[in-house]
């Protein structure tokens, strides 16, 4: 076999190999830069931008649903936001109100109107008044039981006032309360 002769390098080769000084192209100038930072502030597919707007916008309303039912403070309203808050949430939460049970009595109340006996719609309505009575009045001595634990946990001058805070989500379903509940019941916290 012939060996072939070494070939010579040529001009490209030779610049490869050698170390090339600086960033080895020139700078661009200012108008280059700012060309190709250039973009229009509107698009031309108006529909298209429409569209990732609303994604966009959706995705961060589902975050901040999901923020709020974990209760994570970032996403919560100012009504809900701070420890105290979140004791009184906790605290309604893990006991039983009878204020939970009004919106199915009303419900069935509802459907005993339609029967066309009349003493059956009395008793109806007057049992409906007497659990109203009953549950408002659970509600009142809850208010008065959050603010005594509240004065004991964070101290006397401290104390927010949350009657009306703990009374209305003591009246509302336990699975349609927002945030979510955190604690079962009985887990009352500390």
């Amino acid at each position: 076999m012939a060996k072939t002769p070494p070939s010579t390098p040529t001009d490209a080769e030779t610049a490869s190999e050698q170390p090339t000084v600086g960033k080895g192209r020139p700078t661009p100038t200012r108008r280059e830069k700012e060309e190709a930072r250039k973009r229009p502030l509107v698009t031309n597919d108006r529909a298209e931008a429409r569209r990732k707007a609303r994604a966009e916008a959706q995705a961060q309303r589902e975050r901040a649903r999901a923020g709020m039912a974990r209760g994570d403070e970032k996403f919560l309203p100012m009504r809900d936001r701070g420890p105290q808050k979140k004791f009184v949430r906790d605290y309604v939460d893990a006991r039983f109100s009878f204020g939970e049970l009004l919106i199915p009595l009303m419900f069935v109340v509802i459907i005993l109107t339609f029967i066309p006996d009349i003493s059956v719609q009395y008793i109806g309505i007057v049992a409906l008044w007497a659990f109203f009575i009953v549950a408002a009045a659970d509600a009142v001595l809850l208010g008065f039981q959050v603010t005594r634990k509240l004065r004991q946990k964070f101290g006397e001058d401290r104390a927010e006032k949350v009657r009306w805070y703990a009374a209305m989500r003591a009246l509302q379903l336990r699975m349609m309360r927002l945030p979510k509940p955190q604690v079962k019941r009985g887990q009352y916290p500390e």
